[in-house]
């Protein structure tokens, strides 16, 4: 196993990968290792002696559209954007790596994730694998000279045809695995862009189509032209918007759905509170409303939430967060993301996890008891979210 200087989640996590033993993704709760397997299957749930890796498979979209991954993928974009510092390249690419050895098959990042730097660094890391591998990105903002014009959106064709041949070549591939439009384009009908994609997929340079942001109609829009395989938006316990229409338009038309900050941009680790300090150059959660030190000490009553209820269960507040995400569909694939080897390790852990109804119930109502203070984007961001 690779050794990295870090700091983990939980110390014992640090203690334990960094030396090398592979100990369970546990909370340590007086003084005691938890590692019962508590309503958990699958051998590297239970064996504290193996290495998490993530073994099953969950099938997005369905019929030709269907994508076939590893139930738990791999968000890229804080590698080297937004998340603050980071380590350097070796140390990031040979994550990368140790997650593909332990089974995970779908990476995500995009064209605005630093304008292309995360794309290039994503596909430095999969050389040599992209047999083993999907790597998807976006398209549909609107950059100048490498600058983003954060007041518009662009999907035309030519935009979308110009955005895949740069996402081609960052990322070293010949099809993008799946082709996700960012956001909306008022300017463009979905049609269009359905089509435009759809064009691509039969040109060989995409294998998938996928949506993110977006409601219900524009789904079904946009599936009546090409078939779907995913939409990815933000969901996760403090973000539940998508129950309401868009999770079960997925299940009728038979698409996937890939949560994004499935742990809350870090806040449902426990590790982020009312003294945390973001890098003012590479994080963006410091303009984030839901971010700032009262909505952080307000929301933290969540965080007990997910504590308490692991603690009986020898499962991390991190893990908690994953497992119910895992749990509420079978075609839900969410893509952590980390820089760290050990909190890889405890994710991957969470695939394991099985809840009961009555467990999902509980943790439901608790969390939904307390209310969450702060929007989740600033004005202008949130107005780009199809409603």
């Amino acid at each position: 196993m690779r050794k990295y200087n870090e700091i983990s989640r939980r110390g014992f996590l640090r203690s334990a990968v960094l030396a090398g033993t592979g100990i369970c993704a546990s909370s340590v709760f007086n003084g005691m290792v938890a590692c019962e397997g508590v309503n958990r299957q699958g051998p590297s749930a239970l064996d504290c002696k193996t290495n998490a890796v993530v073994g099953v498979k969950r099938t997005l979209g369905s019929g030709t559209a269907s994508m076939v991954v590893s139930a738990m993928g791999f968000g890229c974009m804080g590698l080297n954007h937004h998340r603050g510092q980071h380590p350097g390249k070796k140390q990031v690419i040979a994550l990368v790596h140790e997650a593909i050895d332990r089974g995970v098959t779908l990476f995500d990042t995009a064209e605005s994730y630093g304008y292309q730097t995360n794309e290039r660094l994503v596909g430095e890391a999969l050389k040599g694998y992209s047999d083993r591998v999907f790597v998807t990105t976006k398209f549909g903002h609107k950059f100048v000279d490498g600058v983003q014009i954060k007041t518009e959106e662009d999907s035309s064709p030519n935009n979308i045809r110009k955005v895949c041949e740069n996402s081609l070549r960052n990322l070293g591939v010949e099809t993008l695995g799946m082709f996700y439009q960012h956001r909306a384009d008022p300017n463009t009908p979905i049609e269009v862009v359905a089509e435009t994609v759809n064009e691509l997929i039969r040109e060989g340079k995409v294998l998938h189509f996928g949506l993110c942001e977006v409601n219900a109609d524009t789904i079904r829009r946009a599936h009546r032209i090409c078939p779907v395989t995913a939409i990815q938006s933000e969901y996760h316990l403090m973000h539940r918007a998508v129950e309401e229409s868009v999770l079960p338009l997925c299940e009728e038309l038979g698409i996937g759905f890939v949560p994004y900050s499935p742990i809350n941009r870090g806040f449902l680790g426990g590790l982020i509170n009312e003294y945390t300090r973001f890098d003012p150059e590479n994080d963006n959660r410091q303009d984030l409303p839901r971010f700032q030190p009262e909505a952080i000490r307000a929301n933290m009553r969540i965080v007990e939430v997910l504590n308490a209820f692991g603690r009986t269960r020898g499962i991390t507040p991190a893990q908690v967060a994953l497992a119910w995400l895992m749990n509420k569909k079978p075609w839900i694939v969410a893509i952590p993301g980390t820089t760290k080897l050990s909190h890889l390790e405890e994710n991957l852990r969470a695939a394991d996890i099985i809840f009961t109804a009555s467990e999902m119930r509980e943790l439901e109502d608790a969390v939904s008891a307390i209310p969450v203070v702060g929007s989740r984007y600033n004005a202008l961001q949130e107005s780009k979210v199809q409603k």
